[in-house]
Order: structure tokens, then sequence, then C-alpha cells
């Protein structure tokens, strides 16, 4: 597995975390994935790729400041889903 596709796995892996912790009620958990998705995040950044999942990983930071934990786990689940799906169709 090459950087890219381990970096971009790595961070959708910890969006959905982001996601089932939020709609499970688990603050806290869904907090501490957050932080390890921000700093994916800023691995991803230093990665050349294409300008809509640039703009996805920007949208990454604004989950901070989303107050409610339902539409903050609907955008993880998205972003997670098409970081994965960059994943598997851009080998």
């Amino acid at each position: 597995m090459n950087n890219r596709k381990m970096i971009l796995s790595s961070l959708a892996l910890d969006l959905r975390r982001v996601a089932q912790g939020y709609f499970r009620g688990s603050v806290l958990m869904a907090d501490r994935f957050l932080e390890e998705a921000l700093r994916r995040k800023m691995e991803a950044e230093l990665l050349d790729e294409k300008p809509y999942i640039k703009k996805f990983l920007k949208r990454v930071e604004l989950l901070k400041s989303e107050l409610d934990n339902q539409k903050k786990a609907e955008d993880a689940l998205m972003m997670s889903t098409i970081f994965q799906n960059s994943v598997i169709s851009n080998p």
C-alpha cells in the first residue's frame, strides 16, 4: 500500500469512527477520533490530490465548529465515504 492510500484510508476510518461516535452519543470518543482525523488531514494536505479531494480536506476542519452532533456525524460519514472511494478508484 502506498503512502497516499494509507493516509486517505486512515482518514476515512477516523471519520467513520467520528460518525459512529456521534450517532451513538459517545461524544468523548467521537471528539478523540476527530482529533486523529485532523492530524491525518494535515498529512493528506501534503499530497498532490485532485481539487475535489482538497476541497473536502478543508471541510474536515469545519467539523470542529459544527454544534449539531447529528449534522457533524452525517458530514463525517459523507467525507469518509468520499475519501474511501478516492482510494479505491485511484490506485
